[in-house]
């Protein structure tokens, strides 16, 4: 991925983008196939394995994503929270705060049923912050989408100083 152009806004700390992903309920999946991209946004959930960022999402057991992802494993997603616009004197000093994440990856459809029950789980507390447990035949009506994320940047755009 090319670099941050504004790396004065980027995030390193790995607690900052841990709360980024707690804040935002939804990712913008960027697929693929036959040089067509389809953007769908989703409910995600979250995990690190060592150092690696794993999101997984859920979805129906058919659809045009999956035929999609099948045919194309290489995603690209986005997250983004606390967006706030703000006002300028002149046009081009009106914006908007945020914080955001976005990457790339390897998506799969989980066929495992203790990996798509651990990741429903995953899924839920990162939506709700509760625990919850799910059995065979519940994650038997789902698919479950993991990404092995590559690579990935945050960013944060505060409030220009001046208008603080």
């Amino acid at each position: 991925m090319q670099g941050m152009t504004k790396r004065e806004l980027q995030i390193t700390d790995e607690k900052q983008i841990r709360e980024i992903l707690d804040t935002a309920k939804v990712l913008h999946l960027g697929l693929c196939v036959d040089n067509e991209p389809y953007v769908v946004p989703m409910n995600y959930g979250y995990c690190f394995e060592g150092e690696k960022l794993v999101l997984y999402l859920h979805s129906a057991v058919r659809g045009k994503k999956l035929e999609i992802l099948q045919a194309n494993p290489r995603v690209f997603f986005t997250v983004d929270c606390d967006i706030r616009p703000f006002e300028g004197v002149k046009p081009c000093q009106y914006g908007m705060t945020y914080s955001s994440i976005m990457g790339r990856g390897m998506g799969q459809i989980v066929e495992d049923v203790e990996e798509k029950k651990r990741a429903m789980s995953i899924l839920m507390k990162t939506q709700t912050e509760k625990d919850f447990v799910f059995n065979d035949r519940l994650v038997s009506i789902v698919s479950v989408i993991r990404i092995d994320v590559s690579e990935y940047t945050a960013k944060f755009r505060p409030l220009p100083e001046k208008m603080r």
